[in-house]
């Protein structure tokens, strides 16, 4: 960007003070007198820049913006080519991973000097620094780590104030909340920790043995530099942590444990490694809640088959699937399922956010799947978990699993079994507007009047969901267009709030009480002023609110209605 490019010229890496104040281009334009005809400038989407690709970066700056672009592409392609290097042009040759690890080099000197505490006055006044904060890694990922790189950027990640204010303008590692504030840890975040995800082995050396860092300090989401370093496959980086005293079991963070981090990314070399250094292969903990599930959720059946022949225990129970078998189903990792069976797995064993594997396997849409399950005796019925139950999993997946739904129906599923986020199956698939699941239920006996759940009956999580169809269907069937109840109240007050005119007057139409009162609106003509639908709280009136509320509701709107 051209604002950036003035503070560009007044950088140099080299210099004990990186940047001069004094060498800022008075006139962005004074570049196309620099460069002469290699450069031009143009108006481009931030999108359209090269930086685009961080999208947060480009929503921070205007949607356009005047660049600095190369004249035609054939000057990069020239400036980078042996003709060049061996010409008489030579002196103006680039090397572009030399040009890279220079970019990167500047961008930790901007940083440094924007936000180190000498220069704590000049806090946030480069505009460079956006840039330099969230690119100076992938300039350096394609670059030569040289030593003075090397030392720039060991420098860098040890300077506290400037670390901080980095994570500030962008957090790799999302630990700060939405003000700005640090969220606690468990001890002073290290550079070492954000080394470890980049794999700059000399970088860490640096950290390490010359300013101290400690390669068991906890903190950050993956709770130490081991894990955070496995997470990514940095074996490089890991062999180096190791070497050094890191604890190959310590505990925390999102996985858990570092042989976990590894096993759900692949690293089937890291993986051996780590169990060949004592990594425990049954450590329980962290969002998979072991090794064996982590591998299993990702398809990754190398490290699978390599886990269980280290001693993995294969109906180990905790983390989000509760157990492997359910890890396994929900993501439809049919070869990895029929290896779990072959080794006495329990079919039924409970637990975890889909309560069985046939839930999960029902809600990922895995027909096969669900058949092999149910041969190898999965109870159809069989209750737990976020959906309650097979039938009613499939039926609330964003894609409708029609077959999955005929299937278990023909194996005995209860379509009015009620439990669940949902109450039931079918009230599951009206929220979603699966209008031909709706009416597979109903003709297999599914109650249209059932109470339960978020909506707390079908009709209101229709209404919700904006399907006219469906609305219209389920009052053909003698569904109860006043029944109370739910998050919204009655089916009315969650048409209105979602802005739903034609439901709402489908409603109306068919009996529903406009001055009906319940739930967190109150009644339809709030729910409608809540989220600004001028046109359904002139529908409401005209169809007989009271007026004198309707005054009273407009000063709550807080203006939000016009």
């Amino acid at each position: 960007m051209l604002e950036e490019i003035v503070e560009i010229v007044a950088l140099d890496p080299e210099r004990e003070v990186p940047f001069d104040r004094d060498e800022i281009l008075e006139d962005p334009l004074e570049v196309l007198d620099i460069c002469s005809s290699l450069v031009s400038t143009t108006t481009v989407s931030a999108k359209e820049s090269d930086e685009g690709s961080d999208e947060e970066y480009s929503d921070r700056h205007n949607t356009t913006a005047q660049a600095v672009v190369l004249a035609h592409y054939s000057v990069q392609e020239y400036l980078t080519s042996q003709r060049c290097t061996n010409g008489q042009a030579s002196q103006y040759a680039m090397d572009e991973a030399v040009c890279h690890t220079l970019i990167s080099e500047s961008c930790l000197s901007s940083l440094l000097y924007s936000f180190s505490k000498e220069n704590r006055e000049d806090i946030g006044k480069l505009t460079l620094s956006d840039y330099s904060a969230r690119f100076w890694i992938s300039h350096a990922e394609k670059g030569q780590k040289n030593a003075r790189w090397t030392r720039s950027t060991a420098t860098f990640c040890s300077d506290s104030s400037a670390l901080t204010q980095w994570i500030r303008i962008y957090d790799p590692d999302e630990l700060f909340n939405g003000d700005g504030e640090m969220i606690p840890t468990e001890s002073v975040l290290q550079g070492l920790y954000f080394i470890s995800f980049t794999g700059f082995v000399e970088v860490a050396v640096q950290l390490i043995e010359r300013y101290n860092h400690q390669v068991n300090a906890q903190g950050g989401t993956c709770g130490n530099a081991l894990q955070a370093a496995s997470s990514v496959g940095r074996e490089g980086l890991i062999e180096l942590l190791l070497s050094k005293g890191a604890d190959v079991n310590a505990q925390g963070g999102l996985y858990g444990n570092a042989l976990q981090a590894a096993s759900n990314g692949g690293y089937l070399e890291i993986v051996e490694l780590l169990l060949s250094k004592g990594a425990d292969v049954n450590a329980q903990g962290g969002l998979y809640g072991n090794a064996l599930q982590a591998a299993l959720e990702r398809g990754h059946q190398e490290v699978v088959e390599l886990l269980l022949s280290k001693g993995a225990d294969v109906n180990a129970r905790g983390g989000f699937y509760g157990n492997a078998l359910q890890a396994a189903s929900e993501s439809g990792h049919d070869g990895l399922v029929e290896m779990l069976l072959s080794k006495g797995i329990d079919v039924n064993a409970k637990g975890g956010h889909y309560g069985n594997a046939l839930q999960a396997a029902s809600h990922g849409g895995h027909e096969g799947l669900v058949e092999v399950l149910l041969s190898k005796g999965a109870d159809v019925n069989a209750r737990g978990g976020f959906y309650d139950n097979a039938l009613q999993a499939a039926s609330a997946s964003a894609r409708g699993h029609e077959t999955i739904v005929k299937l278990l129906i023909s194996k005995g599923a209860d379509d009015n079994a009620r439990g669940g986020f949902y109450g039931n199956a079918l009230q599951a698939a009206s929220v979603r507007g699966h209008k031909t699941i709706v009416r597979l239920l109903v003709s297999k006996g599914a109650d249209v009047n059932a109470r339960g759940g978020f909506y707390d009956n079908v009709l209101q999580a229709a209404s919700h969901g904006g399907h006219e169809r469906l609305v219209e269907m389920l009052l053909s069937k003698g569904v109860d267009v006043n029944a109370q109840g739910g998050h919204y109240g009655n089916a009315l007050q969650a048409a209105s709030h979602e802005g739903h005119k034609t439901i709402v007057e489908m409603l109306i139409s068919r009996g529903a009480d406009v001055n009906a009162h319940g739930r967190n609106y109150g009644n339809a003509l709030q729910a409608a002023s809540a989220s600004g639908h001028k046109t359904i709280v002139e529908l409401l009136i005209s169809k007989g609110c009271q007026r004198a509320r309707w005054r009273i509701l407009q000063q709550r709107a807080a203006g939000r209605v016009e």
